[in-house]
């Protein structure tokens, strides 16, 4: 099994910045894909930007060139870097870790932008 827990969501203005975190703890195979997805109100889970454990990364194109997205094998931990944030993007924010076949997922975080 494999546990992850978010923490670095909250309210910020447009134009702000904040950063995500997810630990990964349990059975976490050397290679895997770790990332972000996020949920508006109303819409579906979409991918907001993953990486693979090689450092591949992959972004919605709507976060392009304002999230970034890195992470510490070391530690199985990820991090987005989000700037320049806007009220649409407004969700909850889930870590996940795809290993083995299997995906895995964290509780979310909530992330408020108000205009």
């Amino acid at each position: 099994q494999v546990q992850l827990v978010e923490s670095g969501g909250g309210l910020v203005q447009a134009g702000g910045s904040l950063r995500l975190s997810c630990a990964a703890s349990g059975s976490i195979f050397a290679i895997n894909v770790m990332g972000w997805y996020r949920q508006a109100p109303g819409k579906q889970r979409e991918l907001a930007a993953d990486i693979t454990s090689g450092g591949t990364t992959d972004y919605a194109d709507s976060v392009k060139g304002r999230f970034t997205i890195s992470r510490d094998n070391a530690k199985n931990t990820v991090h987005l870097q989000m700037n320049n944030l806007k009220p649409e993007d407004t969700a909850v924010y889930y870590c996940y870790l795809y290993r083995g076949g299997a995906d895995y997922w964290g509780k979310g975080t909530l992330v408020t932008v108000s205009s």
